[in-house]
């Protein structure tokens, strides 16, 4: 049995995320946090989640909840992420991250803490087919080679806060690793303007907001008579829910370390 823990259980994916602990029967929720002056709090996960009770009450006190040493914490928030995996590094828990605002030097951070003993997955995107995807683009820069232009496409609901989203931004990691590039010095957001031709040298992003979409991806590889796209589409926040618990799962028998989810679906 995997005691988990839930960061922000009374959001979307939080309540995804308590509902697929409560259905799994290798997982107990071992408490549940919200950020101070949420009105959710003192209110039971399970009931938030649609499951019914499980007797965890949402509360905003981690360090009170890993005392009880859980074996996993999984955190999707966008805020106070480090914090939460400084302390959950520290009570022994193995840590499943999936916030999209993680920056370069929360990575090297992270980075650290694994060579210390940590165990954590970190991936902007946990489901399944989306890793896939990340695995085909890779394969599809090199064989299309610099005669390709490479412009990303993504769509989400209209109450998402950041973009890109952290499944772009990785899918344009792909293709300018791929290519030798740099993401920060190569990426071009969007176009407005008299912006001249466009170079060989870039990777166009683009970032729609709308209605409900959970998470329309493509990757367009424009070339001279002919254009190759690949595209994951997500209906379903539960896809990335079971994503998080399989990646717990192999924490938990994992050495220490920093994975994504290609390590954990054996891609690589």
């Amino acid at each position: 049995m995997i005691r988990t823990v839930i960061i922000g259980a009374a959001g979307r994916m939080g309540r995804m995320l308590v509902a697929n602990v409560a259905k799994n029967a290798n997982f107990e929720l071992a408490g549940a946090t919200e950020y101070a002056g949420s009105p959710d709090l003192g209110k039971d996960a399970g009931v938030l989640a649609g499951v019914g009770e499980l007797g965890v009450k949402i509360t905003s006190d981690l360090g009170e909840i890993l005392k009880s040493r859980p074996d996993a914490v999984i955190n999707f928030a966008t805020a106070g992420v480090m914090d939460a995996t400084k302390a959950s590094v520290a009570s022994g828990a193995a840590v499943v991250i999936g916030s999209t605002l993680i920056t370069a030097d929360d990575k090297a951070e992270f980075k650290r803490m694994a060579d210390a003993g940590a165990k954590l997955v970190v991936a902007g995107n946990y489901s399944i087919g989306v890793n896939l995807l990340f695995k085909l683009v890779r394969e599809a820069t090199e064989v299309l080679g610099l005669d390709a232009d490479v412009e990303i496409v993504e769509m989400h609901h209209n109450l998402k806060k950041d973009a890109p989203s952290g499944t772009a931004a990785r899918l344009a990691e792909v293709v300018c690793e791929a290519r030798d590039w740099s993401y920060e010095e190569d990426l071009r957001h969007g176009r407005v303007g008299v912006v001249g031709e466009r170079t060989k040298h870039e990777v166009g992003m683009h970032s729609l907001r709308g209605g409900d979409v959970v998470g329309d991806h493509t990757v367009m590889f424009a070339l001279e008579g002919e254009r190759v796209e690949l595209t994951h589409k997500a209906s379903s926040r539960n896809t990335f829910a079971r994503g998080a618990l399989r990646a717990a799962e192999f924490l938990v028998s994992a050495e220490a370390g920093l994975y994504d989810m290609q390590d954990v679906l054996g891609l690589k």
